[in-house]
């Protein structure tokens, strides 16, 4: 029997159609379903955790106090100190559980898609980081000085001004969201079509080709388990990235005037 046509991944594999909910401005396509789905099911997880909290945690109660210490110690307190970090723990806790549980939807079947491999949530976590670093550093030090302190880098020479001024505000007000956008969107997005491409070839060789490439279906399926678990790795480490660089800039809003 001769073999089936194959044909090559298309857009609607690395982007599945969507499913239209409603219509109009709040239309729900597939990838906001998987959005709402994760946060979900994030929410009950700590709500169903922290329900009857003993003093001694144990089961459920114990894993979720387990990660909270986690963003507690090695982010909030280890970057902002324990006062601040205290300070600013919810911020810093939801980024980090919202990446994280949004970026799970990557390895998870029949999801097989990250909410954070399209630009909308990423940017709206980089939007909810830059205002609250921005409106520590304005609260602390009034809109002008904190500009002013977080674009002008003492002890230069008057000339030298005219060269890192706009490279500082670049640096700073610009760049900072930018870049905690891009890294989250690209780290997940590339990791999606990774993973897309092993398993369709996977698929092609094992269905489609028959034969002896079946045994080029082995090694293809292989290195797909293998990125699955490499793509976990880089799920936790977004989510450690995203939030850490967070902790950072509120650090440095903390303390501009030490610029």
């Amino acid at each position: 029997m001769a073999a089936e046509e194959f044909h090559p991944p298309s857009l609607d594999d690395f982007f599945p159609p969507s499913v239209w909910i409603h219509s109009g401005p709040f239309e729900l396509d597939r990838l906001m379903l998987v959005r709402i789905l994760l946060s979900v099911v994030m929410i009950a997880f700590f709500a169903i955790a922290m329900r009857s909290p003993k003093i001694v945690p144990r089961g459920v109660q114990n894993v979720a106090e387990i990660a909270l210490d986690f963003v507690r110690i090695n982010i909030a307190e280890e970057i902002l100190g324990k006062e601040q970090g205290k300070r600013f723990l919810p911020v810093i806790t939801t980024i980090f559980f919202l990446v994280l549980a949004s970026n799970l939807g990557s390895v998870i079947p029949f999801l097989n898609i990250s909410p954070n491999a399209r630009i909308g949530m990423p940017m709206v976590l980089a939007a909810l980081a830059y205002i609250v670093f921005n409106y520590v550093g304005i609260k602390r030090y009034g809109f002008f000085k904190y500009v002013k302190s977080s674009v002008v880098v003492p002890g230069v020479p008057l000339p030298y001004h005219f060269l890192l001024v706009p490279i500082e505000f670049i640096s700073t007000f610009i760049l900072r969201p930018f870049t905690l956008t891009v890294r989250l969107l690209a780290n997940m997005l590339a990791g999606h079509i990774l993973l897309v491409l092993f398993f369709s070839a996977t698929w092609f060789f094992f269905f489609t080709s028959g034969g002896f490439q079946s045994v080029f279906g082995v090694a293809s399926l292989a290195a797909a388990i293998a990125f699955t678990f490499f793509e976990l790795l880089v799920i936790f480490l977004q989510a450690y990235i995203f939030s850490l660089l967070t902790a950072v800039y509120i650090e440095l809003a903390l303390h501009a005037d030490s610029h």
